[in-house]
């Protein structure tokens, strides 16, 4: 069986530990958490978390009951298959050498970015969007000279229905 990237949303108790036994779900079967991301929902008791892996369905499937069994876990979605909507925050620190600044500038602007941070020698730009958008603005600037990126990986919310 082939692995695929499965996306799954909880809804789990806003309290210390639980992002840790969630991780030692993951971890104790081998899996790898490819990107995760977790905050408050509009309760504050609640948190939404957001996490990507890679698997084949039995396994996926075994991790969701698993997970069910959480006590601190209200509720597991998964989005696979399903109509979604997510998106991704990155920022990028991008070499700013005089002769490309007009470059990253434009680049800037046709991926509706943001120059959130200039110094003498570099930009720091600030981009969301899916993992489409982000990957062509990385090979776009990689030859200009990426210096850093942090990203918070993906977060994603059911479409509702039109």
């Amino acid at each position: 069986m082939r692995e695929e990237k499965h996306v799954l949303s909880m809804l789990v108790d806003n309290e210390p530990g639980v992002l840790s036994r969630i991780a030692g779900l993951f971890s104790g079967r081998g899996y790898n958490i490819e990107s995760l991301c977790v905050a408050e929902t509009m309760d504050p008791q609640v948190s939404r978390m957001t996490i990507v892996t890679k698997g084949n369905e039995p396994i996926v499937e075994q991790i969701k009951k698993q997970l069910n069994k959480l006590i601190n876990v209200i509720k597991v979605y998964e989005l696979t298959g399903q109509e979604y909507v997510q998106r991704e925050l990155a920022m990028i620190k991008v070499s700013a050498k005089p002769e490309h600044r007009a470059e990253i500038l434009r680049i800037v602007d046709i991926f509706r970015c943001k120059v959130v941070d200039v110094g003498l020698d570099h930009y720091t730009i600030e981009v969301t969007g899916d993992e489409g958008k982000l990957a062509a603005l990385l090979n776009l600037l990689r030859p200009i000279g990426i210096k850093e990126i942090a990203r918070t990986g993906m977060i994603a919310l059911f479409r509702e229905a039109k």
